[in-house]
């Protein structure tokens, strides 16, 4: 395993792009396109007993979910049991196969074996089919330590490999293998992502890596949220794996992409997709994330626009706020995903309350209603 990006490379990703204060600060002095607003008909879970949250396709090396018979696609979830605190899922978190098809969504169960992850619980990655349609590779992220007996906040980031098999109408994934650290945190531009105090909105970050080929210049890439090596309160960034082959034993660790130090503390699931020439990242956060002083700027999903992978990003409509939740349920939903067609994904949270409820989370831990976005240029809105 490398983790130090060639010079020639690393030349073009030395300095990040800034999302900075000021872009921030200008969200409350223009309109802001929200989600409509989710109801109780469309809570529809996945299985009584399974909350579910952050998901991503099985896709093929496009990013768009890989098309079986009859219209069938696969995807992965963070899922755990029910608990009365939702907050109490990410400690159980285990990534499952579900199907989507002409009946909605239905749980597989954990994608991976039991025993086989190194981590003691299993958060955000992404999975790419290879052109066989049968090869997978799974990139996910490990946090804590397998068999720990008090859980700990360290994330790592590994790939593993298996075979699609579909037998009596039901998919898995069988013979896992080859389960690798992709690459190591490099101190010079990461914080250790058990610097944080185990809070939720303060944990640091070293995960979510999210596959993408670049139909340009051929480059494979991981993105992944992290958090800059400054020892600030609020350091989140966009980092970066690069390989040439996409093999197992050729990523290399780049330097962050974008920084969000002294605005943001979590710049979650980044990812990218291409739109007439333009490469678009997005990423999700919440309000309490950002620094004190920002905290006009509402959950929603957030994004730059480059005519280079490298260099060049520049907040999406001046401020990088894409949409937010709805005023009237601002923690409705979370963690949206844009394919490559445009559409979003994402879960439902706290749905139907308002910025001042207290008392327990409405939890609709389930999809949420599928958006679509309009890009042109810098600018980017939902359709309709």
């Amino acid at each position: 395993m490398s983790s130090v990006i060639p010079s020639a490379v690393s030349s073009e990703w030395a300095a990040p792009d800034r999302w900075a204060t000021a872009d921030v600060a200008r969200i409350g002095l223009q309109d802001v396109s929200a989600a409509p607003l989710i109801v109780e008909k469309d809570i529809v879970r996945v299985a009584a007993d399974l909350d579910i949250w952050d998901a991503w396709p099985v896709q093929i090396q496009s990013g768009a979910p890989m098309a079986f018979e009859g219209g069938m696609t696969l995807w992965m979830a963070l899922a755990s049991p029910r608990f009365e605190d939702p907050d109490a899922r990410h400690g159980h978190a285990r990534i499952h196969l579900l199907r989507r098809d002409a009946m909605g969504w239905s749980d597989l169960g954990p994608a991976m074996p039991d025993g086989f992850s190194p981590g003691s619980r299993e958060w955000s990655g992404s999975a790419v089919l290879d052109a066989d349609e049968r090869s997978l590779t799974l990139y996910f992220t490990a946090t804590g330590r397998r068999g720990e007996a008090t859980l700990t906040f360290e994330q790592r980031l590994f790939s593993a490999r298996a075979t699609l098999e579909i037998a009596a109408d039901r998919p898995r994934f069988s013979g896992w293998r080859d389960l690798r650290e992709i690459v190591e945190r490099d101190p010079a531009h990461y914080m250790a992502s058990d610097g944080g105090v185990g809070v939720v909105g303060t944990i640091k970050a070293f995960r979510d890596p999210a596959y993408f080929h670049d139909p340009r210049h051929g480059g494979h890439y991981l993105f992944f949220a992290g958090s800059a090596a400054n020892g600030a309160e609020f350091n989140g960034v966009i980092g970066a794996a690069v390989s040439s082959s996409g093999v197992a034993d050729d990523w290399r660790l780049a330097p962050p992409l974008i920084d969000a130090t002294e605005v943001n503390n979590e710049l979650e699931r980044p990812h990218v997709v291409v739109a007439d020439g333009l490469y678009y990242m997005f990423w999700s956060t919440q309000t309490h994330v950002f620094a004190p002083g920002l905290r006009q700027a509402p959950t929603g999903l957030y994004g730059m626009v480059s005519d280079r992978l490298s260099h060049g990003w520049r907040p999406l409509n001046g401020t990088g706020l894409v949409f937010a939740n709805p005023k009237a349920a601002p923690r409705q939903a979370y963690s949206w995903l844009v394919l490559p067609d445009l559409s979003v994904i994402s879960f439902i949270d706290d749905w139907g309350r308002a910025a001042e409820a207290t008392g327990s989370r409405r939890f609709g831990a389930t999809f949420a209603p599928t958006l679509r976005l309009s890009l042109r240029g810098d600018q980017a809105k939902l359709q309709g």
